[in-house]
This record gives structure tokens, sequence and C-alpha cells, in this order.
């Protein structure tokens, strides 16, 4: 992550304001680069911070004084938020990194929330000051607060990831559609309710909208990431609070990131009273929600400002070991019941296999549990292998799934044919199974 650029995107149509907003991510960007500096890194950053924290505070005083000027009906809310951030977050980062002596991870932890912060802000909080957003919602009857609750998400990630979703299941519990970054939020109300509520993002769709930010691919998930991540999932809870008086006076109490296993713990405490999942074409993203009957025990470490860097830290550890742990997913596609069982036994004590005997079921397979790798069948009647590759390949959501064929052909022309399609490679039926099953292993550990 180098750099940060201002986007068109964050355009307000108000002159000072914008410029403004230029300004705050121009310095950004220019801590960002100083920071890699070792020599110059405390000097120049201690000055860069006060000059952003100045500044920050300079700009929420002309932005209060534009709203009221136009007599902005949520203005208060605004003024809060802005004054959340400048006597809480800023002081808080800039006492963490005075106390490590400006270490790179404070100031990376520190770059990274200011900057999940802002964009998110000027996304959701500042286009709302000009009326680029939708109106709330009132008087929401129960029965439509589901199909409310959908509407509101699909607009808040076209607002905020610039991305189409579609809503593709009403009864999300933690299906592993990959790796995922999961945010969770406890929410408490003036009397003493609350709610628990968690975003999941698949890791490429997080990486999706950091790399559109920052205008460029960005292929790792690590603690700049993580604290963006964070920020943008704080807004956007934000916005779905906007959405529903109800949850407006709710303030947040407390946050932690969940690894995959943590997010099915949650989920084995209780069904959620809202879980919806959602394909955005990059990546799938999940939204749940239960009240405070069902929190019963502890998941995941609380993050505070004394602890956030060295809890993100131990969570990037965590997910990566395990991850390692994670029994990979095949889905084998073939016709012949006889083929698959033969297959599919010399898989299942070391991964989570799954058969299916058409193209159409594999596209459905797919959709609803996304593997790992596909085995695939090249001489399946009606949809060729072939076909089925092209569909695979045809949504973005797919694309970069793996393929491998399976073939009984062995002959040259066979063989050219199916590789002409670029599948990760193939497998001859006719090979014995040792060696079938070495040719997978050795994928995955090249994977890695």
């Amino acid at each position: 992550m180098k750099q940060i650029k201002w986007n068109d995107r964050y355009k307000l149509g108000v002159d000072f304001i914008d410029k403004e907003h230029k300004l705050l991510i121009s310095t950004m960007d220019k801590l960002l680069k100083l920071s890699e500096d070792e020599e110059k890194r405390e000097w120049v950053c201690r000055e860069g911070v006060k000059y952003l924290k100045n500044h920050s505070i300079e700009h929420f005083e002309h932005e209060e004084s534009y709203m009221r000027s136009i007599n902005y009906s949520e203005y208060e809310v605004h003024k809060r938020l802005h004054a959340d951030f400048s006597d809480k977050t800023l002081p808080a980062l800039e006492k963490e990194m005075e106390e490590s002596e400006y270490s790179i991870e404070s100031i990376r932890h520190f770059l990274g929330v200011c900057i999940g912060w802002v964009v998110a802000h000027t996304l959701t909080e500042d286009l709302a000051i000009v009326g680029k957003k939708k109106s709330r919602w009132m008087d929401i009857p129960h029965e439509k607060e589901q199909e409310i609750m959908e509407q509101v998400i699909v607009q808040l990630i076209q607002d905020m990831f610039q991305l189409k979703a579609k809503m593709i299941s009403q009864q999300y519990v933690g299906e592993n559609f990959g790796k995922v970054v999961c945010c969770r939020f406890i929410y408490s109300g003036e009397k003493k309710e609350k709610w628990e509520i968690t975003l999941v993002f698949e890791e490429r769709l997080l990486l999706k909208v950091v790399g559109n930010i920052f205008n460029t691919e960005y292929k790792k998930v690590d603690d700049m990431v993580i604290n963006i991540g964070r920020y943008i999932s704080r807004q956007f809870m934000e916005r779905v609070k906007e959405s529903f008086p109800a949850l407006e006076l709710f303030h947040l109490e407390k946050e932690s990131l969940l690894t995959h296993e943590q997010l099915l713990d949650s989920f084995d405490r209780v069904q959620p009273s809202c879980s919806l999942l959602f394909d955005t074409g990059e990546g799938y993203f999940a939204f749940s929600a239960a009240t405070v009957d069902f929190i019963r025990s502890k998941i995941g470490s609380d993050i505070n400002p004394e602890n956030a860097i060295d809890t993100v830290k131990q969570y990037l550890v965590n997910e990566k070991e395990e991850w390692k742990q994670q029994k990979k997913k095949i889905l084998i596609v073939d016709d012949s019941d006889f083929m698959r069982n033969k297959i599919a036994s010399m898989f299942q004590n070391d991964y989570e296999v799954t058969e299916v005997n058409s193209s159409i079921s594999a596209i459905q397979s797919i959709t609803v549990n996304r593997p790992d790798l596909v085995l695939l069948d090249y001489e399946m009647p009606v949809c060729d292998g072939r076909q089925t590759l092209e569909m695979i390949r045809s949504e973005k959501a797919t694309a970069n799934i793996p393929v491998i064929f399976l073939t009984g052909r062995g002959d040259m022309e066979s063989v050219k044919k199916v590789m002409a399609l670029k599948p990760e490679g193939y497998l001859l039926k006719t090979m014995p199974e040792e060696e079938i099953k070495k040719i997978i292993d050795d994928f995955f550990v090249k994977r890695m």
C-alpha cells in the first residue's frame, strides 16, 4: 500500500469542502510515504500527525458552519461524529504512537484508522449533507423489516463499495465461502438493551474495496487492510442505524474481530434474528444481527485503544493458522456415479468433498458452497466440461475458482483440446489412485 489518491466519487459539489477533503487525503498520502523512511519517520510523523489533526479539527468547524448555514436537519448527529473522532479516536491513536516511540506498527494503525474513517465518513455522512443518499425509512411494519434491511444493505454496498449486490440467502449461518474478515459490534440502548451485529467480508471483497480507495490492486490482508475495514464497517453501521430510527439512539459498546471458527461459534449459540448473504460480484458479504437475549458468552477479543495493535496482529496470526488447519473443499462433477464415488473415496479423509452429477448442479453448488477446487469431468452429456467451465468463468464471483479436468482420454489431441481451455491441469481417470491423490495434495501445498 503505497499511496491514496483523490477520487471524484468523494466529491460533494461544495467547493471549499471538496478542497479540504483533497488536502486531508493528500496529507495522509504523504504520511504513508514518509512512514517508510526509518530515519525520518519519528520527527516527520510527529509533525505530520499534528498537521493532520489540526487540519481535521479546522475542517470539521468549517463543515459544521456550512451545515448550520443550510439548516441541515442532521447537524447534531454529524457534529457528534466529528467530536467522537477528534476528541476520542485521534487522541487515543496519538497516545499509542507516543508510547511506542512511533513504531511502524503504531503509525500503520494510525493511518489505517484515519483513512478508513475519512473515506467512509466522506462517502456516507458528508454526502448526506448535499442530499446524495436515500431518505430515512420511517414507521416500518415488522413484517417488512427484513425486506427493507435487504434494500438498505444493497444500497449501501452500491454507495460505499461501488458494487452492485444481490441477496442470495436470508438464512446465512456461517457457511464457508472462502477466507473471511468478520467485524463484530455490540450496540447498547438507553434501557440496557443490546444488539450484536456482525459484518462478514470475503477477503477478496475487502481487498477490492481497499484497492479502490488506493487506486491499486492490493493482494494481501494485513494490519492496514484490517483497520480500514474496521472503520468502514463502523460507518456502514451508522448508515444502517439511520435507516432504522429505533436503532438510532444505540451506541457502540464493544468491537471485536472473529475468525471463521469463532463466527461459527456465534451462530451455534442461537439463530440470529436477521442474517443475510449477498453476492457483490467481487466477493461475498454477510450481515447478521441478534438481540441481547442471545449474547451469553464472549467470542473474540474486545478491541480498545490500548490493545488495538496487538489484537489486530494476533487476529491475523489466528486467522492464518485456522485457514491452514481448515479442510479444503473439493467439488467433484461427473455424471458417472461409480467414478464420483471412486474419486470421493480418495479425498474424503483429508478434504471436505461434495459430489454432483451435472453442470447445473455444479453451478448451484458453487453458488452456495464455494469450493477451493473443482474436479470436472470433460466428457459429460448435454452440457460438457467445456461449457461448464465457460459458465464458471463467466461470473466474476466464480471466475477465479481453480478447475482441474477429469478425462478418460490420454491421446495428444484430446489433451490439447482440454488444455486449450486453460484449466489448472487435467487428470486421467485411469491414473493410479495414489498418483491422483498426490497431485491434488501438491496442488494445495503450492497454494498455501
